[in-house]
């Protein structure tokens, strides 16, 4: 595949948001590694050939660290929440992965290339994980913890994973799956205890020596592999290079962090999600920031905010529902000692708790739009104004449309599907391709595009709004309804915590509009059939009366991914009795 060339690179540079500037001031140092690729972003230099993200960003921040031209604050922070902590500089993360490297490859066997399957919870093994593959060429598969053993099964023998790294709580299910998994030969779990068949990763590493030679990898050499999930068919691997992940931030996504070596940043994004591995691995990295996390068992309002307090947290990335869940307590108890930047992604955000938080705290939510294909491919710069119920504009380097069926691109304010331009030139941000389905890989392709399966518009200032999945969208009586303009509507609304809009079946209009609600605890004890009514009014008096839900039903909870993001194709198919 051709991936960007100077003449591209020297065009796109002016797609970077006009009057933009970075903050200037003494923490940024000339000599960062971010700088070192000034010509390449110009485009006066090609992309390199090679590049590992280990030996090309994370070493070179360990020799400027060294040298005293970095802040002293570490490159990792953890904190278990019980009074357990981590820190590491640069160097102490080198010496460190170098060690996991040897155990990959020396104990284990591993070469470059071969895949690992990686299932642990926010525990700093898991970064060590990461770099260490980075330096031996092993292809990381990252996975969630609350993976049942079938799901397990699935991802190892969909991957032909040579070797699992989990803990023990997820251990005896890999056990009960394992000798269906014929590629499977090594099995390393991060535990104080042991098991028959199990290498003890914690024993092994500390053991190891820090003596290894980061391996030699090409650009477009796979690097990362996430499991996604479509609307039909088990989940795809969607392929990601060193390029795509670890290269990519040099080139544009100082916008959307706006980090620099003093800053910390926390995400609350499960290890799973490639957020975690944009904003918890690469991007705050490429600018020499500290990665901040906290193990977090569970996400909770209370643990998040003392948190702001007690740690100079910069910037805050969170998915929706983590800020829909803070602004339902007083903050005014809470004084953040450093929090200046928060970035919401995973789904639209609504206007109501952006204002809500704004109110309360004095700050901005900032929106991003990507997917596990892209990367972020829209979001709110620093210095660009916030316009609610937006994603924001088009990422540096990435030419973002609005497409019809045709691949035809539409005027500004026709909606559409959201789709990235790949020919003739493929941004490298973009994925490589699903693996081992090349079906799939083809279908995400129309025309130049590659379409996201989004819908939404653009307007005359480039600013995009985010309409729906293709497959939320709502027709009823021939009109099309996007659930988020509805869970806005309703969000407006007092009693209303929590919704979520999908479709449900009418005999007369084919499907109507159903909202489930979570209700705000002061509305707990209401009439709800009264109750119902308010908001369908709420609904016909602040958008078009088209759209109010014919249907209400209440409900404790929302059923979510681990993300965060409401889980919509299970409540529509429950409508549809498709469950």
């Amino acid at each position: 595949m051709k991936l960007f060339k100077l003449q591209t690179l020297k065009c796109l540079w002016t797609l970077k948001p006009p009057g933009w500037t970075f903050r200037g001031h003494p923490r940024l140092f000339a000599s960062d590694v971010y700088s070192q690729y000034e010509s390449v972003r110009r485009g006066e230099q090609e992309i390199p050939k090679y590049f590992n993200f280990a030996s090309d960003v994370l070493d070179k921040w360990s020799e400027i660290e060294k040298a005293g031209k970095r802040p002293s604050n570490p490159a990792f922070w953890w904190i278990s929440g019980k009074g357990e902590e981590v820190k590491w500089s640069f160097e102490e993360l080198g010496f460190l992965s170098r060690k996991v490297a040897n155990v990959l490859t020396k104990v284990c066997g591993l070469q470059k290339g071969d895949r690992v399957v990686v299932i642990l919870p926010r525990i700093p093994e898991w970064w060590l994980v990461n770099v260490a593959c980075m330096r031996a060429g092993i292809v990381l598969i990252p996975g969630i913890s609350q993976l049942s053993a079938k799901d397990i099964l699935y991802r190892l023998q969909a991957s032909k994973a040579a070797g699992i790294i989990t803990d023990d709580t997820l251990a005896p299910a890999v056990d009960s799956v394992a000798s269906e998994c014929q590629f499977l030969k090594t099995k390393l779990m991060v535990s104080k205890g042991s098991r028959e068949g199990w290498l003890n990763f914690t024993d092994l590493y500390k053991n190891q020596s820090a003596d290894h030679s980061c391996i030699k990898t090409r650009i477009q050499d796979s690097m990362t592999i996430f499991f996604t999930s479509g609307t039909t068919g088990s989940p795809k691997m969607t392929e990601h290079s060193q390029g795509s992940l670890g290269f990519r931030p040099l080139l544009s996504e100082r916008y959307w962090l706006d980090l620099t070596p003093s800053d910390v940043i926390w995400s609350t994004a499960d290890t799973g999600w490639i957020v975690a591995s944009l904003a918890s691995v690469f991007d705050p990295w490429v600018f020499g920031s500290c990665i901040f996390i906290h193990k977090l068992p569970q996400i909770e309002s209370a643990v998040i905010l003392n948190t702001l307090c007690r740690f100079p947290i910069d910037v805050l990335v969170g998915a929706p529902t983590l800020f829909r869940m803070l602004v339902q307590n007083d903050l005014s108890n809470y004084k953040f000692m450093n929090l200046r930047h928060c970035i919401s992604g995973g789904e639209p955000l609504n206007p109501e708790v952006m204002e809500q938080w704004k109110s309360k705290t004095g700050l901005d939510i900032h929106e991003i739009y990507g997917q596990t294909e892209t990367g972020v491919i829209c979001s709110v710069f620093t210095g660009m104004k916030i316009k609610p119920g937006s994603m924001g504009k088009a990422a540096p380097f990435y030419d973002v449309q609005i497409i019809d069926k045709n691949a035809n691109i539409l005027p500004p304010g026709q909606q559409g599907e959201i789709a990235v331009r790949s020919k003739p030139i493929r941004p490298l941000g973009l994925f490589s391709e699903y693996v081992d389905n090349p079906k799939k890989t083809a279908e995400s392709q129309r025309g130049d595009f590659y379409v996201t399966g989004d819908r939404g518009t653009m307007g005359e200032d480039g600013y995009f709004q985010f309409i729906g999945r293709d497959d939320d969208i709502i027709i009823s009586s021939g009109y099309r309804i996007g659930p988020f303009e509805v869970e806005s509507a309703l969000i407006e609304h007092p009693a209303v915590a929590e919704t979520a809009v999908v479709s449900s079946p009418d005999p007369l209009r084919g499907e109507v509009v159903k909202a489930f609600v979570v209700l705000s605890p002061t509305f707990s004890s209401a009439d709800l059939e009264s109750l119902a009514r308010d908001l369908q009014e709420h609904v016909k008096k602040t958008t078009a009366p088209y759209k109010y839900p014919r249907k209400v039903e209440f409900v404790q909870e929302l059923p979510k991914t681990v993300t965060g993001k409401i889980k919509r194709n299970e409540l529509r198919n429950k409508e549809w009795g498709r469950m």
